[in-house]
């Protein structure tokens, strides 16, 4: 029982992480329709950066927010280079074009910091964990949980009551409707495109302080997508509960059955799940459900 509780408190805390992740995906699917096949390459970038912040001196609060407005500068730039010429353009084109920008970046990223495993040095978060009755929690696991639900928190406010966030949703709903109304169609994809590189990059450097950083991190991206397919590909609330839900069922599957099938079950188990969620739920728990009249 200490095992089980340990395990699914330490899933809950590394699924919000994923959900951060997850938010960006579904973001931009559902402002655009496109599938971004380089989330994970975001989250290499965002961590590196702020890793590099703190390795010259920046306090950590201060090289999150140095990530973020960076994260946002590059989400800009990479929407308006790449991807504003593919408006109106087959999905799958732009599709393609995630497929190639995700090596770019990966490139790039080897190029500047190599391909060794880096750590925040000194530590973030206290080594000492915390003890629970029974239970004991990395406080690293921890304030990264606190840290993601702060961040939730913000993103899902600013696209319920602020002005460019309704005008997302908006387009994301209707988007001829919420042309018609004077939304720039440009500046909610350029928008979609720079909130995922913040929340991928987040999510990237709370990873990082947990398990080190290093390239195999950019594989973040294809883990998250169980959790995004799980919630609805198009539902903010969705890539949340589905992040959580796959972190939780990550580890209890590695605590469980890796002493069974040694080899990775841990990584294996959030796709078999998303098999058997697509054969009952193409559409997710809340994604739309398309209805085609002929």
């Amino acid at each position: 029982m200490e095992l089980f509780i340990t395990t699914l408190v330490t899933g809950v805390m590394v699924g919000s992480i994923y959900a951060l992740v997850a938010l960006g995906w579904c973001l931009i699917y559902k402002c655009s329709g496109v599938l971004n096949l380089a989330m994970g390459e975001l989250t290499l970038i965002g961590a590196y950066v702020c890793l590099s912040f703190y390795n010259w001196g920046v306090p950590f609060i201060l090289a999150l927010i140095f990530t973020m407005i960076i994260g946002i500068i590059l989400g800009f730039l990479t929407e308006r280079i790449f991807l504003r010429k593919l408006i109106g353009e087959p999905i799958l084109t732009v599709i393609m074009v995630t497929v190639g920008l995700s090596f770019f970046f990966r490139g790039i990223v080897e190029f500047i910091w190599g391909t060794d495993t880096r750590v925040f040095s000194p530590p973030v978060f206290p080594l000492k964990p915390i003890v629970v009755g029974p239970v004991v929690i990395g406080q690293v696991y921890l304030w990264s949980f606190v840290a993601a639900i702060i961040l939730l928190v913000a993103f899902v406010s600013f696209f319920k009551y602020t002005r460019w966030g309704l005008s997302m949703q908006a387009c994301a709903d209707d988007e001829m409707a919420a042309l018609s109304l004077g939304v720039s169609a440009k500046f909610v994809y350029a928008m979609a495109w720079a909130i995922a590189f913040m929340a991928a990059g987040v999510g990237g450097t709370l990873l990082g302080n947990i398990n080190g950083l290093n390239i195999s991190v950019g594989y973040l991206g294809l883990l998250v997508l169980p959790a995004v397919v799980l919630g609805g590909l198009n539902s903010v609330p969705g890539a949340i509960v589905g992040g959580i839900i796959i972190g939780v069922l990550q580890n209890l599957s590695g605590a469980y059955l890796d002493q069974y099938f040694p080899g990775g079950v841990k990584e294996i188990a959030p796709f078999a799940f998303m098999v058997i969620i697509l054969l009952f739920l193409p559409y997710g728990l809340w994604g739309w459900e398309r209805i085609e009249r002929v």
